[in-house]
């Protein structure tokens, strides 16, 4: 099992800067892939950005392409997300998932995450 914290959300002007951060617990966050969501009010979740165990392939919803980006420090067990150029519309609760596996390929879908953390709330104003 492992257990994930969020961190690094806020209020944030349109145009600027947030980075999140997942902590996980336990000693085999390597063997996990790793994703970020988010939730606006009256919207379904929906996938921002996914890495792989290694690190070494990621995923991107179109939306967030080339202004956010993920990634990972298994030393640290940790799992970032760097927002930038952010919009309004990117307001909304985020959450990082995690599954156990080898695959090579990141994971996009909600439902292939088995764990997931409690949320950071982001918000941008315009």
């Amino acid at each position: 099992q492992v257990q994930l914290v969020e961190s690094g959300g806020g209020l944030m002007q349109a145009g600027g800067s947030l980075r999140l951060s997942c902590a996980a617990s336990g000693r085999t966050f390597g063997s996990y892939a790793m994703g970020w969501f988010r939730q606006a009010p009256g919207k379904e979740r929906e996938i921002v950005a996914a890495v792989n165990w290694s690190g070494g392939s990621t995923y991107y919803a179109d939306s967030v392409k080339g202004r956010f980006t993920i990634s990972r420090d298994n030393a640290k067990n940790t799992v970032y997300l760097q927002m930038n150029s952010l919009k309004p519309e990117d307001t909304a609760v985020y959450y990082c998932a995690a599954k156990l596996t080898s695959a090579p390929m990141p994971i996009s879908m909600t439902y292939e995450y088995n764990y997931w953390g409690q949320g950071t709330q982001v918000t941008v104003s315009s």
